[in-house]
């Protein structure tokens, strides 16, 4: 099952790595990563999709709070399926 996560961390040298390699030292893969700043110029959002069960999304989030750089780390709701050919949905 495809997740969305959105991890708040400190821009700090490192960071990322810290956080993709909780990924792979798991054996996750990341489908999709996007890494922007916030409004706080010290604090950037990154956002991950990843596959996996429910169980095993809920142990990467609560490993990834426990690293220092994290501020926040949450699964995003799923998104509302949106048809491929907008005509389709008429």
């Amino acid at each position: 099952m495809k997740h969305t996560l959105s991890i708040l961390l400190q821009n700090e040298s490192g960071a990322l790595v810290r956080v993709a390699g909780l990924f792979s030292s798991r054996g996750y893969n990341i489908d999709s990563l996007n890494v922007a700043p916030t409004a706080d110029i010290e604090v950037s959002r990154l956002i991950v999709v990843t596959h996996g069960g429910d169980e095993s999304i809920e142990q990467i989030l609560k490993q990834a709070r426990k690293l220092v750089d994290v501020i926040e780390a949450v699964e995003l709701p799923a998104p509302a399926a949106v048809p491929s050919d907008p005509a389709a949905g008429a």
